[in-house]
């Protein structure tokens, strides 16, 4: 498969979703969704570690090292067979199974009512941040611009 393979985009952008949605709010949804786990089996118990995060200046220069950021993962594997991965942005341990098994259950044939229940709530209040932010953002601009002076002509 390429990467622009249409399924695999798919999950990378499913997995994004999960792995930036508040740690609560994933697992309210998730619990609204599946009150019983589904039956599965723990490849990779939740653990705690840091990745490194790189930045670029001006977003073309020389990457460089920001900092370390404290990430929880977890790998899952359903009765089904479908195997599921999920990465969470803090120390979250019941964030990151419940991300595991979202991949994994949308993995096994469940991504219609998955996508409804909890991945386009998660992106809409996402997407209301992001917008509330930058009309923060805007207020704080500040316009600059010259007169001309009616002697200087």
């Amino acid at each position: 498969m390429s990467v622009t393979d249409p399924a695999i985009t798919a999950r990378q952008a499913r997995l994004s979703t999960l792995a930036k949605a508040p740690a609560a709010r994933l697992c309210a949804l998730f619990a609204a969704y599946a009150p019983d786990l589904p039956a599965h089996e723990m490849l990779r118990a939740p653990e705690i570690g840091t990745v490194m995060l790189r930045g670029r200046a001006g977003a073309k220069g020389a990457p460089f090292n920001l900092g370390e950021m404290t990430v929880t993962r977890c790998a899952v594997r359903l009765s089904s067979g479908a195997v599921g991965h999920g990465h969470v942005q803090g120390r979250d341990k019941d964030a990151a199974r419940a991300a595991a098994l979202i991949d994994a259950l949308c993995e096994d044939g469940q991504v219609p009512a998955i996508e409804a229940a909890i991945l386009a709530p998660l992106r809409a209040e996402a997407e209301a941040l992001r917008q509330a932010r930058a009309t923060r953002a805007a207020a704080t601009k500040v316009e600059f611009f010259t007169m001309v002076r009616g002697d200087n002509a």
